[in-house]
């Protein structure tokens, strides 16, 4: 009996399971940024605080910058958390920072959001 294609087929079986297991980050760096899956720029508010699990813009603040929404099923993986929200809804962090986009970025590299009040910043990774 040959058992080579039967090892074949564990090893691909194992790599493939691998690889489903593996998380995929809620976020990539492009041009020394952090962006969403939409290629839009994420930002930081200065007024959370890192790690505390929690954001503190709600309601309209949070319609001018929306939060980097989490799935139900999403789960924290290295540098990256899920915080919920105040109202119930779950938000990514990347190293304890809450992550928002902001509503009057147009187009994908657009930035206008940096340094707005003086409290907004670009999400780095």
């Amino acid at each position: 009996m040959n058992f080579r294609p039967l090892a074949w087929a564990a090893a691909l079986a194992l790599a493939l399971a691998a690889c489903a297991a593996t998380p995929t980050a809620p976020a990539k760096p492009a041009d020394g940024v952090l962006v969403g899956a939409n290629g839009m720029t994420l930002y930081t508010f200065d007024k959370d605080t890192a790690g505390s699990g929690k954001s503190v813009c709600n309601g309209p603040c949070a319609t001018n910058w929306p939060p980097l929404a989490a799935a139900a099923g999403a789960s924290a993986s290295g540098d990256w958390t899920v915080i919920t929200r105040d109202d119930g809804s779950r938000q990514w962090a990347y190293k304890g920072r809450p992550l928002y986009f902001w509503a009057k970025d147009q187009k994908p590299g657009d930035r206008t959001g940096d340094g707005f009040n003086k409290v907004w910043q670009l999400a780095r990774p």
